[in-house]
């Protein structure tokens, strides 16, 4: 078995979806299955990562020559806006442009129940959910790092931190809306701001956000980013499923997301907090108050406030690094040798 497992723009696309594609490619050493990165129809599948013009192009000529193709679903027109420059505009039309691009695919390879919902509405093609997966030997070694970045970046712990692209989709506002509420807590994003690509508001939080907020940029080293953190802050809007989120888990790190569908998986109060819905117990854990539920900072100070006590982020963060292991690469693998397989 041969696979033509291409990534349209390699060179230019970072963050979440490059991560997957790493993954997926070492998952495919480990299953020892024979692959090229280039995009050929002298293969038995062809399984693109990005559904670009290019990859349209090989996927139509693929299906006239009767390879079968698979496509993973990173895209959605309901996560690209709020991301960098234009995108918003750009959401309305992609939608159409991914519904045929997707549509030509033998199956369609989705890392979420949550992105699996939305893509059925795309295209009438079989869909299967196989999450991107942790690489925990990447994380190896993370806490020896710690003193080093907290120096570096002058934080004193325990630290609120997220891990990512600094856009506006993943909730933004809130984390500076929230660290301005907190001013004894320090709180970074580590990432890079790309201040180029970002709209005029986005670069005016980023501008505006108190003294304890620290944007790091890039960091050449992201370990570095697990050993300063202590609570994982996401409150993103919108997303497939998060593979920063992961690696915190897989770090054992308390997490604070807000409640979306796409963390239905997640159980608040046991490997998580959730904020933003009606009745939800997030930071209200062994608490004797309840707390705002309504998804705005003021409720994510309150489960950031729970997790200041070291014995709830302890436990939190243990049950998070356990439920993370149903998600390393080892136990991912095995689903893309038998979608291969039936495909073929």
């Amino acid at each position: 078995m041969k696979i033509s497992h291409y990534f349209e723009f390699e060179d230019h696309v970072t963050g979440g979806i490059r991560e997957s594609v790493a993954h997926q490619r070492k998952m495919l050493d480990r299953l020892d299955l024979e692959y090229t990165t280039e995009p050929t129809l002298e293969a038995d599948v062809f399984h693109c990562n990005l559904m670009g013009p290019r990859s349209v192009w090989y996927a139509r000529r693929a299906r006239k020559r009767g390879v079968p193709v698979v496509a993973h679903t990173h895209v959605t027109a309901e996560d690209f806006g709020d991301s960098f420059r234009f995108t918003n505009a750009l959401a309305k039309p992609l939608r159409p442009y991914l519904e045929r691009a997707y549509g030509l695919a033998d199956a369609l390879v989705c890392p979420s129940e949550y992105n699996q919902g939305l893509i059925e509405d795309y295209a009438d093609v079989p869909t299967r959910v196989i999450s991107n997966g942790v690489d925990r030997e990447k994380l190896e070694g993370f806490e020896s790092l710690r003193e080093e970045y907290l120096e570096r970046y002058d934080l004193e712990p325990p630290v609120v931190f997220l891990v990512g692209h600094v856009i506006k989709r993943k909730g933004l506002e809130t984390f500076v809306e929230t660290a301005r509420q907190l001013p004894e807590v320090d709180f970074a994003w580590f990432g890079p701001i790309d201040r180029s690509l970002k709209g005029r508001e986005t670069k005016q939080l980023i501008d505006s956000s108190p003294d304890n907020c620290t944007f790091t940029g890039f960091i050449d080293d992201i370990r570095g980013a697990y050993a300063a953190g202590d609570i994982f802050f996401f409150p993103t809007h919108e997303e497939n499923e998060g593979i920063a989120l992961l690696e915190a888990m897989t770090a054992g790190k308390a997490v604070v997301v807000r409640d979306i569908e796409t963390f239905t998986w997640l159980e608040d109060g046991e490997d998580c907090l959730k904020v933003g819905a009606a009745g939800s117990s997030a930071a209200n854990a062994n608490a004797n108050t309840a707390v705002a539920t309504d998804g705005g900072p003021t409720s994510f100070v309150d489960a950031i406030e729970r997790l200041r006590d070291p014995d709830v982020r302890e436990r939190l963060g243990a049950n998070a690094r356990e439920r993370s292991e149903e998600f390393s690469l080892e136990t991912i693998a095995q689903a893309y040798e038998q979608l291969y397989a039936e495909v073929i």
